[in-house]
């Protein structure tokens, strides 16, 4: 006890102004206190050091400690010690890194099944006409416009795939920012594309789809460029908010799909769009870990050059009047 506040009243005596105005008995009873603070503290490496001649150097350290609780703080912090006194994080992360997980999935099954409850209620008419019933029909019933436009949005996916896994990882082992800053980033990115979805829709439908849907493209290519070329918080901010306006041009492309594919097989025709770019994509996580092993900076570079790959394919061979 006596030496703990002993150490305390080192660390205080090194508080500029804190000792300044103390009265001259009060300074001579610090200084007693001190003297034997540091009688305390030489009379506990004697004992370590002979503990250790006795070639009981654990021993020794760990009399030291207890005699000397200030000498914890004066070796290397050790894992464990820090892994009880870090700091709480706010969220489900306060439970810690299992329980949260495992308490966002349990929210996140209840409202899927909300979601799934919500939409068995809905009813369409289905279409009278005959159509073809196997995917190579299909596929000989997309126009040309269409099959343009998923040639540039698997470019621009893929560009999306390569580095969407690596996101966190690159955040906070080699930017640096923490796991709560890292829920500011992804909570500033949806924001960003919540406020922007309904307005970019509208004013997509009164001066056509097909500069939304470029701009879409071009957020996409250069969201993982800023994220490579962020050097701390505040620029992951702004390339994260890059990454919601992703959103502007996603009405319009989701449009255009609708309004290319041929009204008695439209389902069919969009699900074999989202089937045949999933598939080609499918390599593309896989891509963005062959390149991280050159450097995390690469995935990143590369895939905002084949995004803009994408973007050039569908800006120039989608004409403008099959977008609007």
């Amino acid at each position: 006890m006596t030496a703990f506040r002993a150490d305390r009243l080192q660390r205080r005596a090194r508080v500029p102004g804190i000792t300044d105005d103390l009265p001259a008995a009060d300074l001579c009873g610090h200084d007693e206190r001190l003297g034997s603070a540091h009688r305390a503290f030489n009379k506990s490496r004697r004992r370590a050091d002979g503990g250790e001649l006795r070639g009981d150097r654990e021993g020794a350290l760990d009399r030291g400690a207890r005699s000397a609780p200030w000498r914890t703080s004066l070796a290397a912090p050790n894992r464990k010690s820090y892994i009880k006194t870090r700091p709480q994080l706010p969220g489900f992360a306060s439970a810690g890194v299992k329980a949260g997980v495992q308490l966002g999935l349990l929210i996140t099954v209840a409202l899927a099944l909300v979601t799934l409850v919500i939409v068995s209620r809905v009813r369409l008419p289905l279409p009278g006409h005959d159509a073809p019933v196997n995917i190579a029909g299909v596929w000989c019933s997309v126009p040309s416009p269409l099959r343009r436009l998923l040639v540039s949005d698997i470019f621009v996916r893929t560009c999306e795939g390569m580095v969407d896994v690596f996101l966190v990882i690159y955040a906070t082992n080699i930017v640096g920012v923490t796991a709560p800053q890292y829920g500011v980033l992804v909570a500033a990115e949806m924001l960003t594309a919540t406020v922007i979805y309904i307005p970019a829709a509208t004013i997509a439908d009164s001066i056509g789809r097909k500069p939304f849907v470029i701009a879409t493209f071009l957020c996409f290519s250069m969201f993982p460029v800023a994220v490579a070329l962020a050097s701390g918080f505040t620029s992951l901010v702004i390339a994260f908010i890059i990454g919601g306006l992703r959103e502007i041009g996603e009405p319009a492309r989701k449009a255009l799909i609708v309004d290319l594919a041929e009204s008695h097989v439209r389902a069919r025709t969009i699900g074999l769009y989202y089937l045949m770019r999933s598939l080609a994509i499918t390599p593309a996580a896989t891509i963005g870990g062959l390149l991280w092993n050159l450097s995390p900076q690469t995935p990143f570079v590369a895939a905002g050059i084949i995004g803009a790959i994408g973007t050039i394919v569908f800006a120039a061979t989608v004409e403008e009047r099959y977008a609007v």
